[in-house]
C-alpha cells in the first residue's frame, strides 16, 4: 500500500471530487487507508439483521398494499434508519440490562440493506408481473412456484451486481444519489439523535391515526365511517359515484401526494378528468363500454389502451436515446480490481468474483427451471432471459448511479418487445421473461445504492452484501402469503385493486400476443393518440425554456390518472397541494417531518388494510 495512515475515528464522507482526483489505480488504497472503518466497529450482527428483517417485512407488505392500489412503492432505507435508531434508543432506556449498547452506524447501515432488500426490491414482481399473469390467465401462480420465482429472480439480481460494484462505485465514483442520502441520514441521526426520536414519534403517531381511520372505514362496524364521500351530480343519467368520481376517506392517497409532488399530482388529476369526464362517456356512446355495467373495472379495461402508451413510449424513448449511458454500461464494464499490479488492498473485504460466478450460475439455472416447469417457457428462452438480464442490469445500475432513476419499467418492456418477436402469441412467456429481467434490474440497482451508502461510511462491502442477501429471504417470507391474502383471484383486480402496473404489463403482453385485431376501434385510436401524447411530453421539456417546463404534465402522472379510480387521483392531488403549502408556510418543519409523517400514514393504513383482509378471510368481519 502506498499509504500507511491509520484510519481516523470519523474521517467524514469521501466526496466524488476528492476520489476522482486520485489516480484510478490508487483509489482503493486511498479509500481503505483514509475512510475504511469496517474493522473498527461492529457491522454484520444478529441484532442488525434482525431489526432489518422486522422492519423490512413490515415495509414489504406495506409496499405490496400500496403498489396494488396505486402502482408504485416508497423507499425503505431512510424510514428504516430512523425507526431502527429510535427503537433501539427506546429499548436501551426501557431495558438497559438486555440492551447494553447502541447499534453502531455501520450496524444500522447493514440493517437498512436488509430492510431495503426485503421491503422494496422483492415487491416489484408482485405488483406487476404476477397480477398481470392472473389477469391474462384467470388463475394465480401456484404458491411454491411464486416463492421460487421471486427468490431466484431477486437472488440473481443481487449476485449480478457483484462485479458492477467495483467498477461503478470504486473506480468511476458514480453518485447513486439515494445512497448518498442514506449515508447522510445515518450521519445526521448519530449527530442529532433527539431529532431522530422526534421524527420517529411523528411517524408512529401518523401511522396509528391512519390505522385507526382505516379500521373505521374498512372494518364494516355499525359505527363505521363511510369509505368515500360522493360528489353530487350525474353523468349520462348515472350518479358520479358510478364513474368513481368522489373523495376517498383515506390518508394513504393524501400522504402519497405529499411524497410525489405537485407536478405528478396535478397530472394525475388532469388524466382522471380527461378519462372519466370525457373519454369514458365517449367510449360508452360508441359501444366500447356497456353503460349498464359502468364502474372502474370496465372503464379501466378500455382506458388502459390510451393510458399505457402515454407512460411506456416516453420511457422507451428515454432509454434508447440515452445511448451514451447504454454504451458506457456495456463497454465500461470491467472485471479489474481497481488497483493496479500487486496485492489488492480490498481482497479481504470485497465480495469475491467466485461468489458472482456460483451465485449467477445457480440462481440463473433456478430461474430457467421455474419458468420452464411452472410457466411452460422453453429452456432456451429462459437462457436468453437470464443472459439479457445481465446486460439490462448493467444499464439499470448505471442509470441509477448517474440519475437515481431505476428504469425497471423500460427493462421489462424491452424484454416484452423482444419476446413478442421471438415467441409471438405466447403472453405467459412474454410476461414471465420480462418479470425476470425487471426483477433482477430492480435488485441489482437497489444493492448498489446500498453499497454506495456503505462505501461513503467506510463499511465492509462483503458484510453489507450478506445483509442485503438475507433480506431476500425475509421479503419472500412476508410478502408472498400477504399477496394471496390480498389477491385471492382475478375478481379483485380492476375492482378492489386498481393494480395499474399489472394492467400495463398485461396490456402490453396481450397486444404483442394477439395484435391490434383484439381491440375495439376506439381503443385503437386511443393507442395511437396516447403514443403521440407520450412523444410530445418527452420532447416538450427539451425545447421549452426552463420556466415553462413545470407546465408540462408528467407522463407517469397523466397515464396513472387514466388507469386508477378518479377518487385516487383526487386524493393524490389534494395531498400534493397540502405538501406544497406546508413547505411554503413552515419550510423547516416540512423538511423535518413531511417524510416521516407521510411514511407513517402510508404504513399505518396499508398494514391495517392487511389486518382487515385477514380478519375477513377468518370470518371475524363480514366484508371489506
Amino acid at each position: 500500500m502506498s499509504e500507511n495512515t491509520a484510519p481516523q475515528a470519523d474521517p467524514g464522507i469521501p466526496s466524488q471530487e476528492e476520489m476522482l482526483a486520485v489516480p484510478a489505480h490508487q483509489r482503493d488504497t486511498h479509500w481503505y487507508n483514509k475512510y475504511y472503518r469496517g474493522d473498527q466497529m461492529r457491522q454484520l450482527t444478529f441484532r442488525a439483521v434482525a431489526m432489518g428483517a422486522v422492519l423490512g417485512m413490515i415495509m414489504s407488505v406495506s409496499n405490496l398494499y400500496v403498489g396494488l392500489k396505486i402502482g408504485w412503492g416508497f423507499g425503505v432505507a431512510i424510514t428504516s434508519c430512523i425507526l431502527s435508531f429510535s427503537i433501539w434508543k427506546f429499548f436501551r432506556a426501557l431495558v438497559p440490562r438486555f440492551f447494553t449498547s447502541d447499534m453502531s452506524i455501520l450496524e444500522n447501515n447493514c440493517m437498512q440493506s436488509t430492510a431495503s432488500s426485503a421491503g422494496a426490491a422483492i415487491v416489484s414482481p408482485m405488483v406487476a408481473t404476477i397480477p398481470a399473469f392472473l389477469i391474462i390467465t384467470g388463475h394465480n401462480v401456484p404458491p411454491l412456484a411464486l416463492v421460487f420465482f421471486i427468490f431466484f429472480t431477486a437472488s440473481l439480481g443481487v449476485f449480478m451486481a457483484i462485479p458492477m460494484k467495483r467498477q461503478m462505485i470504486n473506480v468511476e465514483q458514480l453518485k447513486f444519489p439515494s445512497g448518498i442520502v442514506a449515508a447522510s441520514t445515518l450521519r445526521s441521526l448519530y449527530a442529532k439523535g433527539s431529532e431522530a426520536v422526534s421524527q420517529a414519534k411523528s411517524l408512529g403517531t401518523a401511522g396509528l391515526f391512519a390505522a385507526v381511520l382505516k379500521w373505521f372505514t374498512g372494518g364494516k362496524l355499525p359505527f363505521a365511517v363511510p369509505e368515500s364521500i360522493a360528489i353530487p351530480g350525474t353523468q349520462m343519467g348515472l350518479p358520479l359515484a358510478n364513474w368513481t368520481i368522489g373523495f376517498d376517506v383515506s390518508l394513504l392517497m393524501i400522504a402519497a401526494g405529499a411524497f410525489i409532488g405537485l407536478q405528478v399530482g396535478w397530472s394525475m388529476l388532469l388524466g382522471a378528468l380527461i378519462n372519466y369526464c370525457y373519454m369514458a362517456p365517449y367510449a360508452v356512446s360508441h359501444g366500447a363500454i356497456d353503460i349498464s355495467r359502468i364502474g372502474f373495472g370496465p372503464i379501466a379495461r378500455w382506458s388502459v389502451w390510451t393510458g399505457v402508451p402515454i407512460m411506456v413510449v416516453p420511457t422507451l424513448l428515454a432509454f434508447f436515446l440515452q445511448w451514451k449511458t447504454i454504451v458506457r454500461a456495456i463497454t465500461g464494464f470491467k472485471s479489474s480490481r481497481g488497483a493496479s499490479a500487486g496485492e489488492d488492498p480490498l481482497a479481504a473485504i470485497e465480495v469475491p468474483v467466485s461468489w458472482f460466478a456460483w451465485g449467477v450460475g445457480l440462481t440463473g439455472i433456478g430461474c430457467i427451471v421455474v419458468m420452464s416447469v411452472a410457466f411452460g417457457t422453453a429452456w432456451w428462452m429462459g437462457i436468453i432471459a437470464v443472459v439479457l438480464s445481465f446486460f439490462l442490469c448493467l444499464v439499470a445500475c448505471r442509470a441509477s448511479g448517474e440519475t437515481d432513476i431505476n428504469p425497471i419499467g423500460a427493462m421489462g418492456k424491452i424484454t416484452q418487445l423482444l419476446f413478442g418477436v421471438i415467441s409471438p402469441g405466447d403472453a405467459t412467456t412474454n410476461l414471465m421473461t420480462a418479470g425476470v429481467t425487471a426483477g433482477t434490474a430492480s435488485n441489482s440497482a437497489d444493492l448498489l445504492g446500498d453499497l454506495k451508502s456503505g462505501y461513503l461510511l467506510g463499511a465492509n462491502p462483503r458484510q453489507q452484501f450478506l445483509a442485503q442477501y438475507f433480506g431476500v429471504f425475509f421479503g419472500v417470507l412476508a410478502s408472498v402469503p400477504v399477496y394471496y391474502l390480498l389477491v385471492p383471484d382475478a375478481s379483485v383486480l380492476g375492482t378492489k385493486w386498481a393494480a395499474p402496473a399489472a394492467q400495463t404489463w398485461s396490456a402490453v403482453a396481450l397486444l404483442l400476443s394477439k395484435g391490434f385485431g383484439q381491440l375495439h376501434y376506439t381503443a385503437k385510436w386511443g393507442l395511437l393518440i396516447g403514443s403521440a401524447i407520450g412523444i410530445i411530453i418527452y420532447l416538450l421539456p427539451k425545447v421549452l425554456p426552463a420556466k415553462a417546463r413545470k407546465f408540462v404534465p408528467s407522463a407517469f402522472g397523466l397515464s396513472l390518472g387514466m388507469i386508477v379510480p378518479f377518487s385516487n387521483s383526487l386524493g393524490v392531488f389534494i395531498g400534493a397541494v397540502l405538501g406544497v403549502l406546508f413547505a411554503k408556510w413552515k419550510s423547516e418543519l416540512a423538511d423535518k417531518y413531511t417524510y416521516p409523517v407521510c411514511s407513517g400514514a402510508i404504513a399505518g393504513e396499508s398494514i391495517m388494510g392487511i389486518v382487515i383482509a385477514a380478519l375477513t378471510v377468518a370470518g371475524v368481519l363480514s366484508g371489506n
